[in-house]
Formats: C-alpha cells, sequence, structure tokens
C-alpha cells in the first residue's frame, strides 16, 4: 500500500459497537454502553464521545448519541479552526472534552473541543508518510515517533513519558494510527518509509506494546518466512488501520497489506519473483489478543499483481443475527467472514471494475480499481449494513514494471456503496462528486464523507441519496469525528491545514 497522504499529494512528501436507537425523528436516542473488560477508563467515562480511532471496538464509526442528522444538517456552522503544521492523514479523537490530533510533522495537540484554544503541542517527532494519529487511555496519548516507532505523552500537558522504536530497518516505517485494548498499545511496522519503499526483505510486523512502559509483549510477522522464496526482491504486509477487537472472544482483526514488487520488474515480470499466494498479505487475520498467536486467516487476493491491500477490518452486526467480520480495502471488494473460523460467508465488488480479474499481463493494461483506488479509507457499520467510500482511480501496468505511486485522483467520481453484512446484498451504490478519502461516518439517518476536492457529502442511509452537501476550506484526506452536536474535520490539504469544528447552530 501506498498511503492515503501519497496519494493527496501524489509523492512520497506530501466498546462494542452501540448505534443508539432511532427515536423516529431521525435522531438516535441516549445510548448508555458500559465499557468492555480491557478497555481504558476513557471508554466508559465518555460513551458519546470519539475515544477510539474507530469510534469503537466494532470499528463501527458510528456517532452514539449524537445531536446531529438529516433534520439540522443545514444548521451546522463553524465554531473554531485550529490550523497544524503537517498534513492530516487520521481522525481526530474527542475525549472528554479535548480534541487529540497528531499531524504529518509528527506533532500532537491537545485542543479545546468547545472553543478551539490549543491547550497543549508536543515537540515534532518527525515527518509520517501516513496515515498515523493518536490512541488516549489512562491518562496517556499515544502516537508516532516519527517513521520509527511510538512515544507515550501525559495527557495533561504532552511530557514525554516513553518511547519504543520497533522499526527493523532503515526503509521500514511505521504508518498507523495506535489502538489501546487491555493494557496494550497495538501498532504494526511497513515495508515503506521515508528511507525507502518495498526494498528487498523489508516486511510488516504487528507490534503489542505495553502501554505504560513501552516493552514489546507480543509481534506477529504477517508474512511467511523465507519471504516466499527470494527476499532480495521481495517485501510486504503489514497493517496500515487500527484493528478490530472481538472483545467478547479475546481475538483482534487486522487486514494486511499487499506483496511486493508489484506488478513486476523485468527480471521477474508479474511478481514471479515471488511464486504462491504469498499469504499473509491481502488477508484479513485474527490473532489471539493476549498471545498474538493466529487463530484464523482468509486471503482474498492471491498474489496480488495490483496493490489492492486488504486493510480494513469491522465487526458488523445485524439486528437479531450473529455478528459478522468485514474486511475490505483498495481491491473494491467487501467480504463477510465467520468471527469465529475466518470461513468466507459472502464477497462483494464495489465501485469500478476492470481487468483487476487477470492473473498475468502481457503489456500495458489498464486495471480498476487502481492502486489509489477502491475503499483505501476506513468503511463504517451501523445496524447491520456496511457503508464504503469508493474511489475510482483506474491506472496502465505493465508486466514488467513496479507501480508504487498509482494514479492520479480527480479522474472520475468515486462513489458511497452500502452492503448488507449479514448477506452481502449491494444495497444501493451512489456517486459522490470527486474522492471521496474521507472515508464513511454514520450520524443517525445519515452517511457523511468527505473529499479530496473540499466537499463534505451527506447521504441517506436508506436510499443513498445525497441530503447535503458543504464547501470545506480545503481537501481532506482524514475522516471526520463526531460527538455530540460537533463535527471535527481534518483538513489536509488546505492553506492552512486546520482541524474545522462545525456544531449546531
Amino acid at each position: 500500500m501506498v498511503s492515503a497522504a501519497v496519494v493527496a499529494a501524489g509523492l512520497l512528501v506530501a466498546a462494542s459497537c452501540s448505534s443508539g436507537t432511532d427515536d423516529g425523528r431521525g435522531r438516535a436516542g441516549a445510548t448508555t454502553t458500559s465499557a468492555p473488560a480491557g478497555a481504558p477508563a476513557e471508554v466508559a467515562a465518555d460513551p458519546t464521545g470519539w475515544v477510539l480511532p474507530g469510534h469503537d471496538y466494532d470499528n463501527s464509526r458510528t456517532a452514539t448519541g449524537a445531536g446531529i442528522s438529516s433534520s439540522n444538517l443545514r444548521q451546522l456552522k463553524v465554531a473554531w479552526k485550529a490550523p497544524v503544521e503537517g498534513g492530516l492523514t487520521t481522525v481526530p479523537l474527542i475525549v472528554d472534552g479535548t480534541v487529540y490530533v497528531q499531524d504529518g510533522s509528527g506533532t500532537v495537540r491537545a485542543v479545546d473541543a468547545a472553543s478551539g484554544t490549543e491547550r497543549w503541542k508536543s515537540e515534532a517527532y518527525g515527518f509520517g508518510i501516513g496515515p498515523y494519529g493518536v490512541a488516549v487511555a489512562d491518562g496517556r496519548v499515544f502516537a508516532l515517533h516519527g517513521s520509527t516507532g511510538v512515544v507515550a505523552l501525559d495527557a495533561t500537558d504532552g511530557h514525554q513519558l516513553w518511547t519504543a522504536a520497533i522499526t527493523a530497518t532503515p526503509s521500514t516505517g511505521i504508518d498507523i494510527q495506535p489502538l489501546v485494548y487491555d493494557g496494550m498499545v497495538l501498532v504494526s511496522t511497513v515495508p515503506v518509509s521515508t528511507g525507502g519503499i518495498y526494498k528487498g526483505g523489508d516486511h510488516g510486523v504487528i507490534n503489542a506494546l505495553d502501554a505504560a512502559t513501552g516493552a514489546v509483549r507480543w509481534t506477529w510477522d504477517t508474512v511467511e518466512p523465507g519471504l516466499w522464496g527470494n527476499p532480495e526482491v521481495n517485501s510486504g504486509g503489514g497493517a496500515w488501520y487500527p484493528p478490530a477487537v472481538d472483545v467478547a472472544n479475546g481475538r483482534v482483526i487486522w487486514g494486511i497489506a499487499n506483496p511486493a514488487p508489484f506488478v513486476g520488474t523485468p527480471e521477474f515480470p508479474n511478481g514471479s519473483s515471488r511464486p504462491g499466494d504469498n499469504l499473509y498479505t491481502d488477508s484479513a487475520v485474527a490473532l489471539d489478543v493476549g498471545t498474538g498467536a493466529l487463530e484464523w486467516y482468509h486471503q482474498v487476493h492471491p498474489h496480488d499483481l495490483f496493490d489492492r491491500d486488504l486493510v480494513h477490518s469491522l465487526i458488523a452486526r445485524p439486528p437479531g443475527k450473529a455478528p459478522v467480520v468485514v474486511a475490505t480495502g483498495k481491491g473494491g471488494v467487501l467480504v463477510g467472514l465467520d468471527p469465529g473460523t475466518g470461513d468466507l460467508l459472502w464477497q462483494t465488488p464495489v465501485g469500478h471494475h476492470e481487468n483487476d480479474e487477470l492473473t498475468s499481463l502481457d503489456g500495458p493494461t489498464l486495471v480498476a480499481p487502481g492502486s489509489f483506488g477502491g475503499v483505501i479509507t476506513p468503511p463504517a457499520t451501523a445496524d447491520g449494513v456496511v457503508y464504503s467510500a469508493v474511489i475510482d482511480a483506474p491506472v496502465t501496468y505493465k508486466p514488467d514494471e513496479t507501480a508504487y505511486f498509482g494514479a492520479t485522483p480527480g479522474q472520475a467520481d468515486g462513489q458511497v456503496a452500502a452492503v448488507d453484512a449479514a448477506t452481502g446484498e449491494l444495497l444501493w451504490q451512489t456517486d459522490v462528486p470527486g474522492d471521496p478519502f474521507g472515508a464513511t461516518t454514520v450520524v443517525n439517518d445519515v452517511v457523511l464523507t468527505a473529499t479530496l476536492q473540499g466537499t463534505i457529502v451527506a447521504l441517506d442511509r436508506e436510499t443513498g441519496r445525497i441530503v447535503w452537501q458543504q464547501e470545506l476550506p480545503g481537501g481532506t484526506n482524514g475522516w471526520m469525528s463526531v460527538s455530540g452536536d460537533l463535527l471535527v474535520v481534518p483538513i489536509g490539504m488546505g492553506n492552512p491545514n486546520q482541524l474545522v469544528a462545525y456544531r449546531l447552530g
């Protein structure tokens, strides 16, 4: 994978789900939640905040107890703006009246959620390709330390508590928003950094760090030993987005990125340097949260040639039915999996597909979604439906060339798609103006996304009809958070880059 931050610039510098109940007026009633065992204190203390990167351990991205709905979207007004130095390929966290965020310079900020006043900021820990961001747990803020590891800060004033370097080589990086569960900071390395991209032998490793000390509790390698037979050439794996946590069963579910080189090289066209399926790339994997032991995996794109990272995982909860693990990524395919076994329940493509079923190329070939396309930013789920923002970015691949920098955004409008998590049925798919790199967020009866071109788009959850649009002061390739009547949008392609907060009235 090459991150959404790279996409935006065009080069390398650039609690169990509880969604509330509908009271019949398009507004979720107040929801009382208790934090699951292993959750930090902040999760129980602020159930209507945005305390975790995916809002909850299901990665639902569904705002609990929010006051925003289709009936009052037009009442949203700018409440404050908070400038930042770097990009914002992340989601801001909203915890007990404070917004916490890390930007592309590595600077962490704590901002008053009512006024936008900066309470404190850290030093700049170093440029990150993105995604990046923070976790807040038990009075600490955890963020990325440049391209090498994790830093822990005191949440009250930002002073540094510890750092932990976890990358194995100068060309291995860390580009993920941390997640804290059961006293562990869950992160992953990737074979991409400011020191290089997909260099032979580099591979992503999942790490569970002790939240109090930074010591490694366990690791899990996302590729098979020997890197599929040619470690001098091959690389791959790693995770770019926080996992879902099946708290009831003690497992953590990750989406794993692509193998490389892709498509191939003059010496090894069509990925021939890496024969076989290239496990565990482009797979959903379930690990025991306490030990890191592999429980199951499901690979969606064996021997991937087209950078189709399966980087997103969530747990959907269809009413009255068993939960379903849903995984997706840049291949533009959603899969429903049994949470206990990883068995495939259904598979549904979304967006535009062309020639991506090919297992080899004879010459230059247009392929869609393309390496900057598909479901590149996090999906959302509510009431058993999964909502995905889909990028349409076809690219011409050649069998004997690498294609690490993908296509140019803006070729075609993207889509938001709704899929029934119980059956895999595509319920609706709506074109939206521009490239929806702003993920999806469910707020009562609407699903929100935002575009690289600088527009918030709200769609009716039942029909997919666009019900509201709002121009932003810049483009976004980060994803918004919601708490009560406050909507916080990261503007990472603006002048300046900034957090923009909207509030009802």
